[in-house]
């Protein structure tokens, strides 16, 4: 037996111009329920342009789904694939890119890095999330990459009573923090290259960055938090990132945005499933194997003039292993 592994690339494409859904949606939602609407549509999307292009009536398609549901239509028809890559939908379907120059655009893109994804793993997983939207907008470099790691959390009450360096530093500790750093220095290559003209982090509290800053060659410049639990940061966490010239923003996304059980539904043979892995009621129809989801790109496209966003979307990367037979 021999272990066979290929990395589903998912796309929602632009969810600006997705439909109906996104045109009103309500101002606050959650990323990760943005994430599986986008490209739950996107895939339905992608399929109804693939049976209009071969002219196939058998399987009408019924507010964004096939009325048969996507067993009717071969997952084959609309995705496409790519040596190691299958991409969920085809690169036939992404959008057309930026409609005016790049200058125009503040462009900001936040990769998350997955809680099941390997250490060693990490900078590759930057490497293909970045590319994979300088692609798709048509652009050679953002104005902002922020970098969120698995593991690092800010707690906001631990901020508030100083417990800052009094723990004791467990070896999980230190081989995250070293696997952050090696990470870290691909950011600082795309940093130095001219590809993220400003780079940020998510998630870091004082502890962890005066751990982090001090051992880095580009220091961030951002740190992106999460003030779910309070409405305004602390103010020592105020006063440091000032010390240390690093900008506050906050943020409501989810740190494991993309947990296994919605990708399988989401992939599956259910009502709502895409019909690209197998189940047990699938007859062998779809893909078998483990599934992984290793990392998720956010990227927004802000028309500098008229403040508006004008290009949103998402990738997620979710790597597929089965068994073969030699």
């Amino acid at each position: 037996m021999e272990r066979s592994k290929m990395k589903l690339r998912l796309s929602t494409s632009n969810i600006i111009s997705g439909g109906p859904q996104f045109v009103r949606r309500p101002a606050f939602v959650k990323s990760n329920v943005e994430l599986l609407n986008g490209l739950r549509s996107n895939f339905a999307a992608s399929r109804e342009a693939s049976i209009s292009a071969n002219h196939n009536e058998d399987a009408p398609i019924v507010n964004g789904h096939d009325s048969a549901n996507s067993d009717r239509i071969p997952y084959s028809s609309w995705t496409s694939v790519d040596h190691e890559f299958l991409y969920i939908p085809s690169k036939i379907f992404q959008s057309g890119g930026l409609s005016e120059e790049r200058s125009q655009y503040d462009i900001t893109v936040k990769i998350l890095l997955l809680p099941k994804s390997s250490f060693s793993d990490w900078r590759l997983h930057l490497q293909e999330a970045i590319a994979a939207v300088l692609e798709e907008l048509g652009v050679d470099s953002v104005d902002l990459l922020i970098a969120s790691f698995p593991g690092i959390s800010f707690d906001a009450e631990s901020e508030e009573m100083g417990d800052c360096g009094s723990a004791s530093v467990s070896a999980s500790d230190t081989e995250l923090l070293d696997a952050t750093l090696e990470a870290w220095r691909e950011v600082e290559t795309l940093n130095s290259n001219g590809v993220a003209l400003r780079i940020g982090v998510a998630e870091f509290g004082r502890e962890q960055l005066q751990k982090f800053l001090p051992r880095t060659s580009r220091r961030p410049t951002v740190d992106q938090i999460n003030v779910r639990d309070c409405h305004v940061l602390p103010e020592s966490m105020i006063l440091f990132a000032k010390q240390e010239n690093l900008e506050l923003l906050t943020h409501n996304d989810c740190t494991n945005i993309l947990p296994e059980g919605p990708v399988r539904e989401l992939l599956g043979h259910g009502e709502k499933g895409a019909g690209v892995l197998a189940s047990s009621d699938s007859e062998g129809r779809g893909l078998e194997g483990h599934i992984t989801p290793q990392w998720v790109v956010k990227y927004t496209a802000v028309d500098r003039d008229r403040g508006v966003i004008e290009n949103k979307g998402y990738f997620a990367s979710v790597e597929l292993t089965s068994d073969v037979t030699v």
